[in-house]
C-alpha cells in the first residue's frame, strides 16, 4: 500500500490535471457557441448555391459551362483533408487520417496528392511520406473566407488545367455537440443533381439572367469556393465540439479518480493510526509485564 504522502501527491497532481481540463471544457464551449453560429448561419446559403450549381451543370451540355463538370479518367486525385491545429479533442484527428485512406482505397491505381488544412494534418502526412502540396495549413489561425478562398482556387485551378482528374474533401461534419460525422465529399468534378431517385435533370432547359457567361464566370466558381469555406466551417464547430466533449469526459475521469485516491488517503491513514495505536498499547503491556 502506498504511503500517505505518495497518496497526497497523486491527489495533488488529479486535482490539478481537473482544473486544467474543466477550464479547456469552458473555453471550448465559448469557442463552439461562436463556430456554430457560423455554420449554422452559412448552411442554407450553401446548400442552395449548391443546388444551383448542379441543376447548371447537369441541365447544359456547352463545354463551357461544364468545365467544373467533366468527367475524366482518374489518374491523380486530391484529396483536401480538413484537420484542426490542435490535439485533446478526442478521434477528432486519427478519424480524419483513416477516412483518408478509406478514400484511396476506392481509387485504385491513381496518384495521389494530400492538401492538408490544420497543423495536424499536415505533420501527420508529411510524415507518412505522401505527396503534401500546397500550402494552406494554417487557416484556422485566423479563420476567414479570404484565407479558405484561396485553398478553394488552388484546387479549382488544378482540376481545370487538368492536374487533378478529381477532388475530395475529407473532413468532420458538425451535428451536435456530441457527434461529428466524418465525411468524404467529391468536390470536383460537380456530382449532378438527380430529384428523388428520378431520371438526372440534365434534359432540363434553363434561362440564364443575365447571361451565361455571368453564370459561368461568377455563380459556379462562388459556389464551389462556399462550397469548401462550408467544409471548413463544419470542421471548426465539429472540433470544438469534440474537444469540449473529450474534457469533459476527462473531468469526469479526474472526479472517479479523485474518489478513490481519497479513499486510499483514508484507508492509509486509518491504517497508519491503527499501527500507532498498537505500538503503544503494545509497548504499554511490556512495560507493565516488566513491573
Amino acid at each position: 500500500m502506498a504511503n500517505l504522502k505518495e497518496v497526497k501527491e497523486r491527489i495533488k497532481s488529479v486535482s490539478s490535471t481537473q482544473q486544467i481540463t474543466r477550464a479547456m471544457k469552458m473555453v471550448a464551449a465559448a469557442k463552439l457557441r461562436r463556430a456554430q453560429d457560423r455554420i449554422v448561419q452559412l448552411r442554407p446559403y450553401s446548400e442552395k448555391l449548391t443546388a444551383i450549381l448542379a441543376n447548371v451543370s447537369s441541365g447544359n451540355s456547352d463545354e463551357a459551362m461544364n468545365t467544373y463538370a467533366v468527367e475524366r479518367e482518374v489518374k491523380n486525385v486530391l484529396i483536401v483533408a480538413v484537420s484542426s491545429d490542435r490535439g485533446l479533442c478526442g478521434a477528432f484527428n486519427s478519424n480524419i487520417n483513416k477516412a483518408v485512406k478509406q478514400s484511396m482505397a476506392a481509387y485504385q491505381g491513381a496518384k495521389f496528392h494530400m492538401m492538408p488544412i490544420g497543423k495536424k494534418a499536415n505533420d501527420f502526412f508529411k510524415k507518412q511520406s505522401f505527396t503534401v502540396i500546397g500550402d494552406f495549413w494554417d487557416v484556422f489561425g485566423n479563420l476567414s473566407f479570404e484565407k479558405v478562398r484561396e485553398a478553394a482556387e488552388f484546387a479549382m485551378a488544378g482540376y481545370e488545367s487538368g492536374k487533378f482528374d478529381k477532388v475530395v474533401l475529407v473532413y468532420n461534419e458538425f451535428k451536435n455537440v456530441a457527434t461529428q460525422v466524418v465525411v468524404a465529399e467529391q468536390f470536383l468534378p460537380v456530382v449532378q443533381k438527380v430529384d428523388a431517385g428520378k431520371a438526372a435533370l440534365t434534359s432540363t432547359d434553363y434561362i440564364f439572367e443575365p447571361s451565361k457567361d455571368f453564370i459561368v464566370e461568377d455563380l459556379i466558381p462562388k459556389s464551389l469556393k462556399i462550397q469548401f469555406y462550408k467544409a471548413v466551417l463544419e470542421s471548426n464547430a465539429s472540433e470544438h465540439g469534440a474537444r469540449m466533449t473529450a474534457m469533459g469526459k476527462a473531468t469526469d475521469n479526474a472526479g472517479e479518480l479523485l474518489k478513490e485516491l481519497k479513499l486510499m488517503y483514508n484507508r492509509t491513514r486509518q491504517a497508519a493510526i491503527t499501527k500507532e495505536i498498537l505500538e503503544i498499547v503494545g509497548g504499554a503491556e511490556a512495560l507493565a509485564a516488566d513491573k
